[in-house]
């Protein structure tokens, strides 16, 4: 386990994770409990959630400010694979087919982990990533909607539910509707003047009391209803589910360790070591798998209530075990309040904090760098809603490993020339008007891996700049390829044999050892010889320049 060191001497660290525990057990508590209802799950699972994954991640995790327990992410994900799996909310069989999945998704992290498979993380790209969460974002804004509106129908897609939301407005609850306004603007109010208070405590609190003392129920303001009090039972997976449920724990655990990792990263101190990959899956996929034997729902790194655990001063993951220990205790003594919670609260706690994962100032920031990328966090935004999350998710993954391999299959072919004076070679631009050429020689640069998939796209790129130049050399500086494939090894004779027909002499220059040796050993590296693979550019340019400008029928220094 990973602890923080203080400078500070005496009990002043734990007395910091104590206040850090405490005050994120008053962010994850009632934010667990929405998030169970995201799932279509009874909410005391939520609280579960917030307790085991926790206690597990102490002993295994190595960020030392990340808070686990379930997020608005996970939670829709999970709902949209209960309600295939259990299309009549049995709540039984929600709970078992809940374990089984918490299960598997804990299964499949830690044999991530065994695998050392950290690096997946990174498969999703960040434009990739902000589509899906903004995607996400409304479709759980659509699901609660019902709630804070007091409007009931059967869930369905995501424009079915739009569309009956906009029949039912006709039919709403005035006096759950001004519920879920109130708790709403009291989240907004505090979470802009005091944001240093607890306000999802506060405003859970509120309601409660609001529908204890005045009677909300009376005016047809559905609450939580009995809860149930103590520790959770014992609950066994059901095995034969896992080839029904397989597709959507992939999906839920790789998105649980990617918001963990970027959790632990983001929330990291200059002081404090980076969370290691491998190990995170190791957590978090424990965390997963004992929390499932006590009917919790996935899990995984909260980033709201790391922000307040890391704000309010955690020093260590010992802040988790308070948090965890607070949980303890609303189960056993709080249960009987929680039951007078409007539904309509809970909805507006999910929405306001569902707001936070759209950024459309991030959509606007990848326009102005990138227009491709801008087009790929539009196709994840929309697969998450047309698609439904499972197929969203799918979406984002294929969108990111498409982009990656049209970025390998199409690298860039620079052609380059010199700051006049020193040895600094660079594409040419409006701004450098006076860099030299060389007659005579063509000076490119290649970039990435040459593999397969793109040598005949760099042929492509090389042949129009042969007839535009007429060279008599075409040197490529090979010092920004790290690797050369054999298949595009033979596309390099292949394109020398070319070149040599028709006049043209192929030299390579400041190739890594690798690709040098790789060369070396094939005909390529017995057709160029010594002679035609140099140091550098600096060289190459020194010892051809002279023979390139020199006539056709001049002797060649090669």
């Amino acid at each position: 386990m990973a602890v923080a060191e203080s400078p500070v001497p005496g009990t002043r660290p734990l007395r910091g994770d104590v206040v850090a525990g405490l005050t994120a057990a008053a962010v994850v508590i009632p934010k667990a409990m929405a998030y169970a209802t995201i799932a279509g799950l009874p909410i005391e699972v939520g609280l579960y959630t917030a307790f085991v994954p926790m206690l597990v991640y102490v002993l295994l995790g190595t960020s030392r400010p990340l808070s686990v327990s379930t997020t608005t992410t996970i939670a829709i994900l999970t709902g949209a694979e209960l309600s295939m799996i259990v299309p009549d909310a049995d709540p039984a069989r929600l709970i078992t087919v809940t374990a089984t999945l918490t299960l598997m998704v804990g299964a499949i992290l830690i044999a991530a982990s065994l695998l050392r498979l950290g690096f997946v993380a990174n498969f999703i790209s960040l434009p990739v990533l902000v589509g899906f969460k903004a995607g996400i974002g409304v479709v759980i804004i659509v699901d609660q909607l019902p709630k804070l509106l007091g409007l009931h129908f059967d869930k369905g897609s995501f424009l079915h539910n739009i569309g009956e939301v906009v029949r039912g407005l006709g039919h709403l609850s005035w006096p759950t509707l001004a519920v879920g306004l109130g708790t709403t603007a009291l989240l907004t109010l505090i979470e802009r003047f005091r944001p240093q208070w607890p306000a999802p405590l506060i405003a859970v609190a509120a309601a409660i009391a609001g529908a204890g003392l005045l009677g909300w129920q009376a005016h047809g303001i559905d609450l939580v209803g009995t809860v149930p009090s103590g520790f959770p039972h014992l609950t066994m997976p059901d095995l034969d589910l896992v080839e029904r449920l397989w597709p959507g724990a992939c999906g839920i655990a790789l998105m649980s360790f990617t918001e963990t990792i970027a959790v632990g990263r983001a929330f990291q101190a200059p002081h404090e070591p980076l969370p290691r990959a491998n190990r995170e899956l190791l957590a978090t996929g424990a965390g997963n798998a004992v929390s499932a034997f006590f009917g919790a729902m996935p899990s995984g790194g909260g980033m709201s209530q790391t922000a307040v655990n890391r704000r309010a001063g955690a020093r260590s993951q010992m802040a988790q075990v308070f948090t965890a220990g607070a949980t303890v205790a609303t189960m056993l003594l709080l249960a009987p309040l929680i039951g007078l919670m409007p539904h309509a609260t809970l909805a507006a706690l999910v929405i306001v904090y569902s707001i936070g994962l759209i950024h459309p100032a991030d959509f606007r920031d990848i326009l102005r760098v990138r227009h491709t990328e801008f087009l790929w966090a539009l196709a994840a935004f929309a697969g998450v809603m047309l698609l439904g999350t499972l197929k969203g998710i799918l979406v984002a993954i294929v969108v990111s490993l498409v982009a990656l391999a049209q970025q390998a299959a199409d690298p860039p072919v620079r052609v380059l020339g010199r700051k006049r004076g020193t040895n600094v070679f660079r594409p040419p631009s409006p701004e450098h008007p006076d860099d030299e050429t060389f007659p005579g020689l063509l000076l490119l640069k290649l970039e990435g891996r040459l593999f397969f998939m793109n040598a005949e796209r760099v042929a492509d790129k090389i042949r129009p700049l042969i007839a535009q130049h007429h060279p008599r050399y075409v040197v490529i500086d090979m010092s920004g390829l790290f690797d050369l494939e054999y298949s595009a090894l033979n596309a390099l004779v292949e394109a020398e044999r070319r070149y040599r027909a028709a006049g043209v002499q192929l030299v390579l220059a400041e190739l890594n050892p690798e690709v040098y040796a790789m060369v070396q050993r094939s005909p390529l590296g017995q057709v160029l010889g010594e002679e035609r693979m140099l140091f550098n550019l600096e060289v190459a340019v020194a010892r051809l320049q002279a023979a390139a400008a020199a006539p056709r029928h001049a002797e060649s220094p090669t």
